[in-house]
């Protein structure tokens, strides 16, 4: 390795370095920002603590590393063209693709690097993070529950007064809200005390309610009937209640819809997951298309036996325009009532696997979004550092000033960009791919763009091509003025 190669990496590694550290405390403070509520107040040791945020920190990666590159890149060739050094290095016939040579092969290794962090470090430590919030809520069922405000937890909303013992697990003042599916009304539970009880082998968080009533709204066909009787009310001495914990390990970056087990995944993994997806959902399709096509059929002949073996047997030879003159005024009647019953069956069926079946959809567009990060993360590396590099060049500053601004700016629109089209192509909306690639796509011109300007010494925007124009408009019109005076 040359020494002009040694110096540009060692001043581009030093700056990455400190940039990529200082990047990275400031997300882990975020993501402690996010989970506060499940690490304040629960009187956990600092090694879980941080074991916790060891788990999570993997995660962040893949937002820190292209910012880091991007701003090092600025930061160092801003400083090289501010100090002059890459006048003194043009003036001795070295130009700036060959003072980028070296860490372009950096670039491109870390790229590499990157792309199996994300597809074997990242799975994992999702994996052991979600698992992790599980054992300790397992361990401290009190986490489960926040005092004096109410918790949602499955169909289960619950409130507590007042927590006491070691763990928190005596609870006083109880109400619980079962909420129910599709309905305005829900079970009302109150007791005074209860009991938390929960083991590390079982994902069942069992809570013993003492000394305690509920009550729940019946729904009446008539008023009449809902003014005599609008609940029932029944009193307890000991009640048990099992909650699923499962409903407290998910995430609400998908409105809890779609499961994050795509970012335990791995390329080979997702593969695999996908093709099953994919086939259950054409299982699922096809028997759905079956069934309201043989819907009408089987309802007829059920209704109707031997009728359209016998009828229509009459219209073999020629078949008139109107169907129902084959049928007497009984048979068209049936016939009528039982078309305007196979639509509304017909409808509902169509609406509740319409929702069943988007709901496939999304799960797996969420597993191909999984499947390409891992490779939009390496991509993103390689075109942050030819964004960065030659924007540096033209603005010529280095320092924390001016290329902290281009930097936020520039990922900023990387980051709304790629939000949006995930978000977008998990509703299917447009392919996957796409929605993935959208920011790269978007990007990748101006990468092209700031290269193709920095190596020919073109400034960030030519003022020449834009005043040239105007300036001949204007000289039009004040020339035969002129000349008239």
């Amino acid at each position: 390795m040359k020494i002009l190669d040694r110096y540009i990496l060692t001043s581009f590694i030093q700056t990455f370095a400190t940039v990529f550290i200082i990047l990275f405390f400031i997300f882990i403070l975020q993501g402690i920002w996010l989970f506060i509520a499940e690490l304040a107040g629960k009187d956990l040791d600092f090694f879980l603590v941080i074991k916790f945020l060891a788990f999570y920190s993997p995660t962040i990666v893949p937002l820190v590393l292209p910012l880091s590159i991007l701003l090092a890149s600025i930061m160092t060739f801003g400083s090289f063209s501010e100090n002059y050094e890459f006048a003194a290095m043009k003036s001795s016939g070295i130009s700036l693709p060959r003072a980028m040579r070296g860490l372009t092969i950096f670039i491109f290794g870390l790229s590499i690097v990157a792309f199996f962090f994300a597809n074997n470090v990242i799975p994992q430590a999702q994996y052991k993070f979600t698992s992790l919030r599980k054992n300790i809520i397992q361990r401290k069922p009190a986490m489960a529950i926040v005092e004096g405000q109410f918790n949602a937890v499955g169909t289960f909303n619950i409130k507590v007064e007042k927590k006491e013992g070691g763990n928190g697990e005596k609870l006083k003042g109880v109400t619980i809200h079962k909420r129910r599916p599709g309905a305005s009304y829900a079970t009302v539970i109150r007791s005074k005390t209860g009991l938390l009880k929960s083991s590390e082998k079982s994902n069942l968080l069992q809570l013993e309610l003492y000394d305690g009533y509920y009550y729940e709204d019946i729904v009446s066909t008539t008023s009449n009937n809902h003014e005599k009787m609008p609940f029932a009310k029944s009193s307890f001495s000991r009640q048990l209640m099992n909650i699923d914990l499962t409903a407290l390990n998910t995430s609400t970056e998908d409105d809890g819809q779609i499961s994050h087990t795509n970012n335990m995944l791995n390329v080979s993994e997702l593969n695999y997951t996908l093709d099953s997806l994919q086939g259950s959902y054409n299982r699922e399709a096809k028997s759905i298309t079956d069934n309201l096509v043989i819907r009408p059929v089987s309802a007829f002949t059920a209704t109707n036996p031997g009728t359209g073996k016998d009828t229509f047997k009459k219209a073999k030879s020629k078949v008139p325009k109107n169907l129902l003159s084959l049928l007497n005024k009984e048979e068209k009647s049936r016939v009528l009532e039982m078309a305007k019953s196979n639509v509304s069956s017909t409808e509902y069926v169509v609406n509740s696997s319409k929702i069943g079946l988007e709901d496939k959809i999304k799960s797996i567009n969420s597993h191909w979004l999984a499947l390409y990060d891992k490779f939009v993360i390496a991509y993103a590396c390689i075109m942050m550092f030819f964004i960065g590099a030659p924007l540096g060049a033209i603005i010529r500053k280095g320092g924390l000033g001016l290329p902290i601004v281009f930097a936020v700016l520039i990922f900023i629109i990387f980051h709304f960009i790629n939000t949006f089209g995930k978000k977008l192509a998990q509703e299917n909306g447009i392919p996957p791919m796409l929605g993935a690639w959208m920011s790269s796509i978007v990007l990748t011109p101006l990468a092209i763009l700031l290269t193709y300007r920095a190596t020919n010494d073109s400034g960030l925007v030519n003022f020449d091509n834009l005043l040239l124009p105007l300036q001949k408009v204007f000289d039009r019109f004040t020339k035969p003025k002129k000349q008239q005076s």
